[in-house]
């Protein structure tokens, strides 16, 4: 039989499988040359090429909106009279004719000098000059460049500043932060901030705590050395002594373990008294065994501290070996002192380095003092106490100064808030130290009764609180404030709301102020 293929069939076939012939076009990128040139317009010339509207080579500056504000230049700063409910026009600090600076209360101020401070720190300069010239006055009394410092209500501009420039001289400063600010834990840590070790500071409600805040001060003047403080060796062995006979007494040998003996008393029902024998074997192995009865006599006349400075070294090994998992020597699961100690005086032990004295230098010893492995830094004595008068102290001082007899003054503290109350306790708590200590004592930023206030700042003080604020090459200053600033200048209304936020109760651990 023969297969007959159309022509149209063998055509189709072929077509799919010849392989078809590939055409490679190639396209240049070049630029082609135009031959033809349009002819110029008959007035053109080089002018008729304007340039940009920002200049050639200068950035583009973008069109301004027209509901832009520019801000007007600051020309004066004012502080608030917390007491008149005003801004003050003598702490305050303006721009003079030719780049001058004037300052409301002290005159012009020289420019070099101010020319890297912000005029909102210049309207703060009363209280700034106050603190220099209360840490020279006291200093000047005391005849004492450095010692210890107090300052009550440090988070205020002149307490503040006796804190600071008390440090940067190298004296330690003990800052009580006042009852309007010591709420605030974060103002709190900052004064702590800028006290330097072995200064420190606490909010008001520490120093109500008289004989606390007393011996964190004396800690302070002489330092926090505890190797060398009621060191006695016989009273360490008499403790010993009482307390391994009481122990005896309390836990004989005779008792399976050193536990009380009502817990050997089987109290359960009938049916696990079985059990109960297994079960409380168990239980007390964990416990130390008890002690063999002990002689006070021998104990008095055998056991000395030398053989307790090697119990001591024998107690050591086995509580590190205890902390460490055990070194393989030791049996961790037993330590019977009792039994030790009565080993000891049976047959007393020799006493040699390895057996008395530790490995590591802050290991405790009887015998000897152990070696100070941290400096003991002291601040010294007492220069004086620096006390910023706040309006809760002023009043309870008032109140409090025209009762003459005792009952009238503890009525007369009755009747104040408790926020004045504890104003008076704690500026108290500051007073005694310093009167203690023989110290000379000055109010800044009012006066109190019975207190010296500091005299009118000198010139050199305002020079020297000018100096504290300027701001050195590295960004820095000495002195430092904490501003809110309300810029009047630009929106007038700003003004009457900075006096309300600075009038209102607890108004807040910053200085507001005012600029125009």
């Amino acid at each position: 039989m023969m297969l007959s293929i159309s022509s149209t069939t063998l055509s189709r076939i072929l077509a799919r499988t010849s392989r078809p012939a590939t055409t490679t076009s190639l396209r240049g990128l070049a630029m082609k040359p135009r031959e033809e040139f349009e002819e110029l317009p008959p007035n053109f010339s080089m002018d008729s090429v304007q340039p940009p509207p920002h200049g050639i080579g200068e950035p583009e500056e973008p069109d301004r909106d027209p509901m832009y504000y520019n801000r007007k230049p600051v020309t004066s700063a004012h502080s608030i009279d917390v007491s008149k409910g005003t801004i003050s026009n003598l702490d305050s600090a303006a721009f003079g004719p030719a780049g001058s600076i004037v300052h409301g209360r002290y005159g012009e101020v020289d420019a070099a000098a101010a020319a890297t401070i912000p005029l909102e720190y210049l309207a703060l300069l009363r209280p700034a000059a106050e603190g220099v010239a209360a840490l020279r006055e006291i200093s000047e009394a005391s005849k004492l460049s450095s010692g210890t410092v107090l300052v009550y209500g440090a988070s205020r501009p002149a307490g503040m500043t006796a804190v600071q420039l008390a440090v940067s001289s190298g004296s330690a400063v003990v800052a009580v932060v006042d009852g309007q600010h010591s709420g605030n834990d974060e103002m709190v840590d900052t004064i702590k901030g800028l006290t330097v070790e072995p200064g420190f500071a606490v909010a008001e409600e520490y120093a109500l705590c008289k004989a606390n805040f007393r011996d964190l001060v004396e800690r302070t003047v002489s330092g926090d050395d505890l190797t060398a403080e009621g060191f006695d060796s016989a009273q360490f062995l008499a403790d010993f002594k009482a307390n391994l006979l009481d122990y005896t007494q309390n836990y004989p040998d005779d008792l399976p373990a050193a536990v009380d003996a009502e817990e050997l008393k089987f109290v359960g029902k009938e049916k696990d008294r079985a059990n109960f024998k297994a079960n409380i074997t168990a239980y007390l192995s964990q416990f130390a065994p008890g002690a063999p009865p002990i002689d006070p006599a021998q104990l008095d006349a055998i056991f000395t501290v030398d053989q307790y400075e090697i119990f001591k070294k024998k107690f050591g090994i086995q509580t590190t070996a205890v902390i460490s998992g055990g070194d393989g020597v030791t049996n961790t699961d037993r330590f019977a002192p009792g039994e030790i100690v009565a080993k000891m005086i049976a047959s007393p032990e020799e006493t040699n380095s390895d057996q008395s004295t530790g490995d590591y230098p802050f290991e405790f010893s009887i015998k000897n003092f152990s070696p100070e492995t941290t400096p003991s830094l002291k601040g010294g004595p007492i220069m004086g106490a620096i006390i910023e008068v706040t309006p809760e102290l002023s009043a309870a001082a008032e109140a409090v100064s025209k009762a003459k007899t005792l009952r009238a003054k503890a009525e007369a503290l009755q009747f104040l808030t408790e926020g004045e109350r504890n104003a008076h306790a704690a500026a108290s708590s500051v007073v005694s130290l310093a009167r203690k200590a023989g110290a000379p004592i000055r109010t800044v930023g009012g006066s109190l009764p019975g207190l010296d206030a500091i005299q009118k700042p000198t010139d050199q003080d305002i020079a020297a609180a000018i100096d504290a604020m300027a701001v050195g090459d590295d960004g820095t200053s000495r002195l430092n404030y904490f501003i809110q600033v309300y810029r009047a200048g630009d929106f007038p209304v700003y003004e009457d709301y900075a006096i309300h936020r600075a009038t209102e109760p607890l108004a807040g651990p910053r200085q507001i102020v005012v600029t125009k």
